[in-house]
């Protein structure tokens, strides 16, 4: 049996008066993702418990069939364990986005795009200044970057359970007013926040693009604080290989941790430009090797979170003309096969972030048989009677089949 996985990240939405008061998934056009709900399973799944925060990192831990509630300890370790940064048991990975903040608001949580390269200058100018035993700065894709902070026998760690930090995204074009770290070592990661914003103020990268009309990235952003999850791997808990394929560290961080490889894809950047049709193909070639493949897809969460619809809808598209379509064809002839599309949260337009409420799903294949829905959208998910409300309980119903979960 092969298993495929797409996850048009954050593509469930609220109807937009821009596109007639239709969802992102009721304008775009999506025949393929049609043809699997006609033939399979339309249905519902909540994947980020009220008591966490309504983020990849929980939601995709719950798709991929661990409860968060039990091996969720924050975004920052799972972005560590992608960039191969070893932590101790005590130590603590951090977040750190490169944002844009002007008189107190966020302009953009991610420097408007920052390249890769320019990130790396700017991390590596906070390291030169900053970084000690304690702190270090690592560099990794576009604005999403690393701190560690290491525990020494004569320097604890500062941070705690009790420790709150918020997502920047969350505060597009808003006010960062009382967004602050709180708590345990927020004294320490505000510090740290305030001394970067010097070092930034008048580096030639932000020099530069300021000089060609792009935003500079202003400062850090500190959060998503977290020690190394413990969690049994995929082949432990399901018996199955599987490889994840994405542009974004906190995926193929999830994936070190379940024991995937990870398959990189030239030119797959986590923005609208990414190399949908490379993803396709390289995700058809790695069903030759693997139980399971799982493709993710960022440009659609990117869209959302700058409140952009036709983007939103154009990023979908691509996933249902290259990814989807191909992906489907190439399981079918390994005989038995099953398929399954899903976001991991709404990451609506109108309000640039994340939320909790339900997201909509389908799968066929070997062992499923058409509920009768058809369509995929929110209002039509919302009607089946096959859900999820705690979502990570559906990859067993997805891996076994409805006769055996």
């Amino acid at each position: 049996m092969k298993y495929v996985m797409i996850l048009p990240d954050g593509c469930a939405d609220e109807p937009i008066p821009m596109l007639g008061d239709r969802t992102i998934l009721e304008a775009a056009r999506i025949p393929n993702m049609t043809q699997i709900a006609r033939q399979g399973i339309v249905g519902w799944s909540n994947n980020t418990p009220k008591a966490l925060a309504a983020g990849s990192d929980v939601a995709t831990m719950s798709l991929l069939g661990y409860d968060p509630m039990a091996f969720y300890t924050g975004r920052a370790p799972l972005e560590a364990a992608a960039m191969g940064i070893e932590m101790g048991p005590e130590d603590w990975a951090v977040r750190c986005n490169l944002v844009t903040i002007e008189n107190g608001k966020m302009v953009s949580f991610n420097a408007e795009q920052i390249t890769s390269e320019e990130g790396a200058e700017l991390i590596e100018a906070a390291q030169e200044r900053l970084g000690s035993e304690t702190v270090t700065f690592f560099s990794g894709v576009s604005y999403r970057n690393i701190v560690l902070w290491r525990e020494l026998p004569d320097f604890p760690a500062p941070f705690g359970e009790e420790t709150r930090t918020f997502a920047p995204h969350d505060y597009s074009d808003s006010s960062i007013f009382g967004a602050h770290p709180q708590g345990p070592g927020s004294v320490e990661l505000t510090k740290l926040m305030s001394e970067v914003h010097r070092i930034f103020s008048d580096h030639p990268v932000n020099r530069r693009r300021i000089a060609n009309g792009k935003k500079p990235a202003t400062d850090v952003w500190l959060w998503g604080q977290g020690r190394k999850p413990s969690m049994p791997t995929f082949t432990e808990r399901f018996g199955k290989t599987g490889a994840m394929i994405t542009a974004v560290d906190l995926l193929r961080g999830l994936a070190v941790n379940l024991g995937w490889d990870c398959i990189p894809v030239e030119g797959a950047t986590g923005f609208f430009n990414t190399n949908f049709k490379g993803k396709g193909e390289a995700a058809a070639a790695a069903l030759e090797k693997y139980d399971v493949v799982c493709v993710h897809v960022e440009a659609t969460d990117e869209a959302g979170h700058d409140g952009d619809p036709k983007t939103k809808v154009y990023s979908l598209e691509q996933i249902d003309e290259h990814i989807v379509g191909p992906l489907h064809e190439a399981a079918k002839k390994y005989g038995e096969y099953r398929i399954l599309v899903t976001p991991d949260h709404p990451t609506p337009c109108r309000l640039k972030t994340h939320t909790h409420l339900n997201v909509p799903w389908l799968m066929c294949g070997t062992g499923f048989q058409s509920n009768g829905i058809g369509v995929y959208t929110e209002a039509e998910a919302a009607k089946s009677a096959v859900h999820f409300e705690n979502g990570f309980e559906m990859m067993e119903f997805f891996m076994n089949g409805p006769e055996r979960s």
